[in-house]
């Protein structure tokens, strides 16, 4: 009977028909889960809105007034928050290392994680239909290696590229905190010095560098907030070092919990740390230059030797040609 139903398919809608029809089968079911995905029981924040009645529970009513409270705060933007459990992992050290990925790369909103695997998923599955409409219009009979790769491949490609978007993104901010951290602790040395506390220093050194190097700021603000709002400093800074994930800041870290735990001067600290940031700074682009020659051999030969050999070498092998043919005749 299976074989009947596909020899009736494809003789109706082509070769192509079975796919077709699994791919029509599977947005029915999509569209048909829709609903119970959509449907939402009742708020419990809604409730402190309504007064209560007989038996414990509350009224449907709206409270009187010119308009109806709202307790939440409401971007305007798309909320998947109801679809958190399908689009987040539910292993926490997946969930963790995720976060972090995308902290890095700068994405840090509540979230962040569901909204990139929907992205992923989305342009997955738009690269998918792009690669099956391309097989449908390009007519001629395909075998099942070419239908492979004319769909499967773009889908796999669209499904990788948010990752490799965020790995891109997740370097450059890296670089741009590794670059920007020796002038940072400069300005918070000066400040130190000037008799200002180290939040003080940070909060001030978050303002000043705010136009040079917003990562940086940004990670300087998120220090200072978590300190305001009475987080220990040690912890705090632990998270800073773990968030940016870079081996100079982390260093940083550990001379300034060090620094606290000796009684040691922090300016000290800072003046002898700042030094070696800058030095360490000089050392990369000496590197990077003395890298510099060897990037460009390939290129020279590349894009010189051959145009070189065509103009030296090519009148000669012109005449040979004509006087071979020449004496030939």
């Amino acid at each position: 009977m299976i074989s009947t139903s596909l020899e009736f398919i494809t003789a109706l809608l082509g070769p192509l028909g079975p796919i077709m029809v699994a791919g029509g089968l599977g947005i029915f079911l999509i569209l048909l889960s829709l609903p119970l995905l959509l449907k939402k029981g009742d708020d419990p924040f809604a409730k402190l809105g309504r007064g209560p009645v007989a038996g414990g529970a509350f009224s449907k009513k709206k409270p009187e007034g010119k308009g109806k409270i709202n307790l939440r705060y409401d971007s305007g933007k798309i909320n998947l928050h109801k679809f958190e459990a399908y689009l987040t992992p539910q292993n926490e050290d997946e969930l963790t290392s995720a976060k972090l990925r995308l902290l890095q790369a700068g994405y840090s909103s509540r979230g962040a994680v569901g909204n990139f695997n929907f992205i992923r998923m989305l342009v997955g599955i738009g690269f998918l239909a792009a690669g099956v409409i391309y097989v449908l219009l390009s007519g001629g009979e395909l075998t099942t290696s070419q239908l492979a790769m004319y769909i499967l491949i773009p889908g796999s490609l669209g499904y990788y590229l948010p990752n490799m978007w965020v790995d891109k993104k997740r370097k450059s901010r890296m670089g741009e905190l590794e670059n920007g951290f020796p002038d940072a602790l400069d300005l918070m040395l000066v400040c130190v010095e000037a008799g200002q506390s180290l939040d003080q220093s940070i909060v001030r050194v978050a303002a000043e560098i705010k136009h040079s190097n917003l990562p940086l700021s940004q990670e300087f603000e998120v220090v200072a907030n978590e300190l305001r709002a009475g987080k220990e400093r040690v912890t705090v800074l632990r998270d800073l070092g773990e968030r940016c994930g870079i081996a100079d800041i982390s260093s940083f870290v550990t001379v300034l919990i060090q620094s606290a735990n000796f009684g040691t001067s922090i300016s000290d600290a800072l003046r002898v740390y700042a030094f070696e940031m800058r030095d360490k700074r000089i050392m990369r682009a000496e590197e990077k230059a003395n890298k510099l020659p060897t990037k460009m051999t390939l290129g020279t030969m590349l894009f010189t030797v051959p145009p070189l050999l065509i103009i030296l070498v090519g009148p000669s092998i012109y005449d040979i040609y004509v006087n071979l043919l020449g004496g030939g005749q």
